[in-house]
């Protein structure tokens, strides 16, 4: 009855593929002492009413290498915006300028890197969940077809085949976070 069970495995893959990218995005907004545009991705503002992220209420812009500036289109954000900047746990003390926020990237000390390191670690265990999460869906898919009478072969098949899938996901997650530590770490 069950011999034409197919497991949607590009399913899987997409999702664990989304927790991974998931990862690189909270990861992208970890500083590093260098200027990035991208540490403010994560950062929302309550903009007119809704949640909004920074790039939609002004222009992020990088300088140099030490500064991030945001150019704000509409003044009575500009309080806001810095409210959401102090509340973020950049650790970025922003610096008005009119409607420009400046954003001086301190150097990061030993202590701070230490922080950030475990931060990034924290991030890979969340990712690490939830490419779990999406394994024991795809098992329980496979032990309902089981259940539906697909023989233990298969069975044994399609459990390999997620189990691989997510220990090669779970190894792509350690080595974004050593990369991430690494980067980190260095002065």
């Amino acid at each position: 009855m069950s011999d034409d069970f197919e497991l949607d495995t590009d399913d899987l893959k997409r999702r664990m593929d989304g927790a991974m990218a998931n990862l690189k995005t909270e990861f992208a907004s970890l500083r590093t002492g260098r200027a990035s545009a991208s540490m403010l991705e994560p950062v929302m503002v309550d903009a007119y009413g809704s949640m909004t992220p920074i790039n939609q209420v002004g222009t992020v812009n990088v300088p140099e290498p030490r500064m991030v500036t945001i150019n704000v289109w509409d003044k009575s954000l500009v309080g806001k915006v810095e409210k959401a900047i102090r509340e973020s746990g950049l650790g970025i003390n922003p610096q008005l300028n009119g409607t420009i926020i400046m954003l001086p990237i301190p150097e990061l000390n030993e202590e701070r890197r230490r922080e950030l390191g475990k931060v990034a670690g924290q991030y890979a265990e969340h990712a690490r969940v939830s490419i779990r999460n999406v394994r024991r869906d795809g098992m329980d898919q496979i032990k309902k077809a089981k259940a539906d009478g697909m023989s233990e072969d298969d069975q044994k098949f399609w459990e390999t085949e997620v189990q691989e899938l997510t220990d090669k996901m779970i190894k792509s997650v350690d080595d974004a976070l050593e990369t991430k530590q690494a980067e980190i770490m260095q002065v």
